[in-house]
């Protein structure tokens, strides 16, 4: 039998509201139980997915927050998705994990700006993390 340990969890709100039980009303309570996840499990980091509204990255030494680059919107399929991916992806080229954060985010946004069930074109995706600068 395999064991797969989680280290870095990435949710977006209604998904972090359903595992903590509660309305996470406001940034502040969103970080706080990322910050409770995070400080008593193995879980290393928790990426709070805002929508257009960024991302929230929480880990042992803090939390940051990223905004979203302004794109047209023209579905919002596959937007998490590709926000994973893209996080895997940097990941996996060795980026640190708020540059993963970042590339994710780009990637999602990249994927809004698509018709239907499109995913994210990868020159989209880089052009908008490296206008969303460092």
């Amino acid at each position: 039998m395999k064991v797969f340990a989680i280290t870095r969890f990435k949710s977006n709100l209604r998904e972090l509201e359903a595992l903590a039980g509660r309305t996470l009303e406001n940034e502040k309570a969103q970080v706080n139980f990322a910050k409770e996840l995070v400080g008593e499990s193995s879980v290393e980091a928790v990426v709070i997915s805002l929508g257009a509204g960024g991302a929230a990255l929480v880990h042992q030494k803090g939390y940051q927050y990223f905004r979203s680059p302004t794109v047209k919107i023209r579905s919002k399929v596959g937007a998490g998705d590709s926000m994973v991916a893209g996080m895997v992806l940097a990941i996996s080229r060795g980026s640190s994990l708020s540059d993963a954060v970042r590339f994710g985010i780009a990637a999602g946004a990249a994927a809004v700006m698509n018709p239907g069930s499109t995913l994210c074109c990868r020159e989209d995706a880089e052009r908008l993390y490296d206008e969303m600068g460092s």
